[in-house]
């Protein structure tokens, strides 16, 4: 009570305690933390996968060659599709088209590659595809010759 007999107001600004600051932030700096972490874990599996994927599509490369290499050391020239078909499947490519004339022989092949792909939740096994397409022709010499070339877009067969 004041001096006059009424309740006096008391304005009395109260700092909390560095203990309830800590108990307020502490959350929340935990929270920011755990958030930091996560996004940095997930940019570094995306860069993995990607790097994964790239290797993938350059294995692709060396299958297509392999496989070139294959149809041109067979004996019989040009083979059947039956023989293209297998050698496609033994190098992990699938034959999706055949064409032949007198001198010249025309396939297109999708070849595939597997790598690994890695999430929070574990890892799975992608398959990475492209197609090529490898003509062969006889030589001067009449030994035959090719050309590989990569094609933009895949068939979705």
């Amino acid at each position: 009570m004041s001096e006059h007999g009424t309740v006096a107001r008391c304005c009395r600004a109260t700092v909390p305690a560095p203990g309830c600051l800590v108990a307020l932030f502490a959350p929340i700096v935990a929270v920011l933390i755990a958030a930091l972490v996560l996004m940095v874990m997930h940019h570094r599996q995306e860069r993995a996968n990607e790097r994964n994927e790239s290797e993938a599509l350059n294995r692709t490369v060396a299958l297509a060659r392999s496989y070139a290499s294959d149809v041109v050391a067979l004996s019989q020239y040009p083979p059947g599709q039956e023989a293209v078909r297998s050698i496609a499947e033994r190098h992990d490519g699938r034959l999706t088209s055949y064409a032949r004339s007198e001198d010249r022989l025309a396939t297109t092949v999708r070849f595939f590659a597997e790598y690994k792909d890695t999430t929070m939740f574990g890892t799975s096994y992608s398959r990475a595809y492209c197609c090529y397409s490898i003509e062969f022709r006889e030589g001067a010499a009449g030994d035959p010759q090719e050309k590989t070339t990569r094609l933009e877009k895949c068939d979705a067969d």
